[in-house]
């Protein structure tokens, strides 16, 4: 059995609509309408902060602002670090980098064809080198560096240049002078070219830093072959100097000793030929010095033979001669 009057009650439940009773539908929600000065109001404030953002800049520490004028074209003061107010919508602003930068270009850090600079020395030898560039740009010439390079400045002209001198001045040197004493003389003459290429460019040259020399193998060990048996002849060089001067030493030693003895005869050949001279013009001296070098045992001393006599000095002068016996007188006739 079905109630009929169930669909009835369905249809004309309060929690549904009645299409017949009720036929509009859900009651719709109020409008909302904005007036037009509210909207001029909106309007203008977004665009003034539109304007505002466009009109203040911030340069970061370190870095410098390129000015670029839609009306003038680069400006050529930059800015400096801290905020700025520019032109709205008519001036851009670009950032460069005014700290310390490094360009490397080496093996390990290849990038497409960048990598170690290969060059010849002077006799022809292939020489690799690894190299490092600090550098900076010129803070009071960054619009010219805008205008001129542009951001792009270091693909452009930095890494040629750097290539370009170092090949250069590879090829003045010797493949064993660049590996052995004249790896110095070698960066001062890349620091110098590469100075003028840099200030031409509105860039400063810090530092070149050459990491690595690279020379094939068999020229490294014939010249290394060649330094070996150099510094052997230098120490063979140096011993027959030092036995040179040993022997030098010695004939100077001799030599001294010979004048010396020279000197010596010479002055006791003067000493006695003024002793004779002094004797023969003073015979009483001969007396003096035979006495002086008799022993003190003996009592005598001869004296020459016109006129002198021994003499008994122990008993001079205590004993007297014998007198001569008296003759007798002759008695008188």
């Amino acid at each position: 059995m079905t109630n009929s009057g169930n669909d009835n009650d369905r249809g004309s439940s309060p929690l549904r609509p009645n299409p017949v009773n009720n036929p509009s539908g859900p009651p719709s929600r109020p409008q909302i309408r904005l007036s037009p000065r509210l909207g001029w109001v909106l309007g203008g404030v977004l665009l003034a902060g539109v304007v505002v953002s466009q009109s203040i800049r911030v340069i970061p520490a370190g870095f410098v602002g390129v000015v670029f004028s839609a009306l003038s074209g680069v400006k050529p003061i930059p800015l400096e670090a801290g905020l700025h107010f520019v032109m709205p919508f008519v001036d851009g602003v670009t950032l460069y980098d005014a700290r310390l930068q490094e360009v490397t270009l080496a093996r390990e850090t290849a990038q497409t064809d960048e990598g170690s600079i290969r060059a010849r020395s002077k006799e022809g030898l292939d020489i690799t080198a690894d190299v490092t560039i600090q550098f900076r740009i010129d803070r009071s010439k960054a619009a010219i560096l805008h205008r001129e390079l542009g951001r792009n400045y270091i693909n452009t002209v930095l890494r040629p240049q750097v290539r370009s001198k170092v090949r250069d001045s590879i090829g003045q040197f010797g493949a064993a002078d660049l590996i052995s004493n004249q790896r110095t003389q070698l960066e001062t003459s890349i620091t110098t070219e590469l100075e003028k290429a840099f200030t031409r460019n509105n860039l400063i040259l810090d530092a070149i830093l050459l990491r690595e020399l690279k020379i094939p193998e068999s020229v490294a060990n014939a010249i290394e072959e060649k330094q070996t048996a150099e510094q052997q002849v230098a120490v063979e060089k140096n011993r027959l100097q030092q036995a040179e001067i040993s022997a030098q030493r010695d004939v100077v030693q001799a030599q001294g000793k010979a004048k010396a003895a020279i000197e010596t005869a010479k002055g006791e050949a003067e000493a006695l030929s003024l002793r004779g001279r002094a004797l023969k013009e003073n015979p009483q001296l001969i007396q003096l010095t035979v006495a002086e070098r008799l022993a003190p045992g003996i009592q005598t001393v001869m004296l020459p033979s016109d006129g002198n006599f021994l003499l008994d000095l122990k008993s001079f002068g205590t004993q007297t001669l014998p007198k001569a016996p008296a003759t007798p007188a002759k008695p008188a006739n």
